[in-house]
């Protein structure tokens, strides 16, 4: 009898190309939504920041409470690389742990019960064979692993090592696959995207790659996810603005505007340069800008807390994520004080996030009338009885979705591209009626 496995990624979207190719070693497995038939049960967990760790053990435990006797119980990716010691000794419930090496012998650890903790970061390549998840149009395609940046808050670079780039052949190879395989979206991420191929002497390697993936046919569209404001330059983003296939869309997180806080949180880059980029974006016809700051950060004033909320208030980002400061062990900001208390960095928090809603929904007010080439993903999972619909323009999974609820042709295909016209917007949401099949 065919055995059946349940899966789980957490973090960013760059831990669901390792759970892809996960699933790749295991196509012979049964995928299904419920723990308690799993023969088979993976947590991918994330390490970034405390809420993440907590969600990760906690999903690792709940899970644990919900399987079948006999079931095999695996712990991989960011937590476990980082905390592999400790885990292993306060989890008895896990069976495997492994991390953020072995993603392609996941089959192997399986087969010998074993775990195991290779001591390097794996990198998918056009050599990895990957089962896509969420998406008949879309595709992730990851440029690189670790990171050169020594920013003081985050500890990645302690677990993922250094900035190793895939070559621009391998990036090219694999998404002509993915092309011959149906997919004619792509998000090319990175933990600091616009560093790619520095480390093979490449200055502005993104640039090459937009020129290349242009060559590639059957693309219908294209974004890059995480710039790195010391390594975006405005050649890049003058390159995406004549580009006919990557959409203007710049995703690039600030952290921070004070310039005092971006020189102790290490950013390698001024307020002044900062705000220079984003207003080159800005300037970008029909520009999609998100970014995500932190909030709490140690010794973060108030005032310096309300230039930042003052910048956010003003610019008009499409879309902004808000993290509230975490205290990492093995960063350099763990041992700056003064700390600022939860109750503070909550109100921050809290304050920060009436400014973003309010830049979200002009973002999303700008839309209404206007007829966009969208993606009908299928079903809304929030919604019975309406489709889910993704603008090009738009990153998935982080960005949202657009409502259909009317359509003036019949026999919509999941997965496919249409015209749709934004008919309204209801607070957050936005909904649509399908016009055309897109020409696109």
């Amino acid at each position: 009898m065919q055995k059946k496995l349940h899966i789980v990624s957490l973090g960013c979207t760059k831990n669901l190309v390792d759970t892809e190719v996960m699933l790749g070693r295991l196509k012979s497995f049964e995928m299904t939504d419920s723990a308690e038939e799993a023969d088979v049960i993976i947590v991918n967990t994330c390490g970034f920041i405390e809420a993440a760790k907590q969600e990760s053990i906690q999903t690792v435990l709940n899970l644990h409470d919900q399987r079948k006797e006999d079931s095999v119980l695996v712990m991989s990716g960011c937590l476990s690389e980082r905390y592999k010691k400790e885990l292993a000794e306060e989890m008895p419930e896990v069976d495997i742990f492994t991390g953020v090496g072995d993603y392609d012998r996941i089959d192997e650890l399986l087969s010998k019960k074993q775990s195991r903790f290779t001591p390097h970061v794996f990198l998918a390549d056009e050599s990895h064979e990957r089962v896509i998840t969420g998406s008949r149009a879309h595709a992730y395609v990851k440029l690189a692993e670790g990171c050169n940046q020594t920013c003081s808050f985050c500890a990645i670079p302690g677990f993922k090592g250094k900035l190793h780039s895939r070559t621009l052949e391998s990036v090219v190879k694999e998404v002509r696959r993915l092309v011959e395989q149906g997919f004619y979206d792509f998000s090319f991420i990175s933990q600091d995207s616009s560093s790619y191929l520095r480390d093979m002497g490449i200055t502005d390697g993104l640039i090459e790659l937009i020129k290349a993936v242009e060559r590639i046919e059957g693309i219908k569209s294209a974004r890059i996810l995480y710039l790195y404001p010391s390594t975006t330059s405005f050649e890049l983003i003058d390159a995406i603005a004549q580009s006919n296939l990557f959409q203007n869309y710049f995703d690039m997180p600030i952290q921070h505007i004070n310039p005092r806080v971006l020189k102790t949180m290490k950013r390698g880059i001024g307020s002044e340069k900062i705000k220079s980029l984003l207003e080159a974006m800005r300037a970008v016809p029909e520009s999609f800008v998100r970014t995500g700051v932190i909030v709490g950060f140690p010794t973060e004033t108030e005032e310096e807390f309300e230039e930042l909320y003052g910048y956010v208030d003003t610019f008009g980002f499409d879309r902004v994520n808000i993290f509230e400061y975490s205290d990492e062990e093995d960063t350099g900001a763990y041992g700056l004080t003064p700390k600022i208390d939860a109750d503070t960095i909550h109100k921050r928090a809290d304050e920060l996030e009436k400014a973003v809603e309010k830049s979200t929904e002009a973002s999303l007010e700008k839309m209404v009338g206007n007829t966009f080439p969208m993606i009908i993903e299928g079903p809304s999972e929030e919604h019975d009885f309406l489709l889910s619909a993704r603008p090009l323009l738009w990153a998935p999974d982080i960005d949202g979705e657009v409502l259909v609820n009317d359509s003036e042709i019949e026999g919509i295909e999941f997965g496919s591209l249409y015209d749709v016209l934004v008919t309204e917007r209801l607070g957050g949401q936005l909904l649509g009626r399908v016009i055309e099949t897109a020409a696109k």
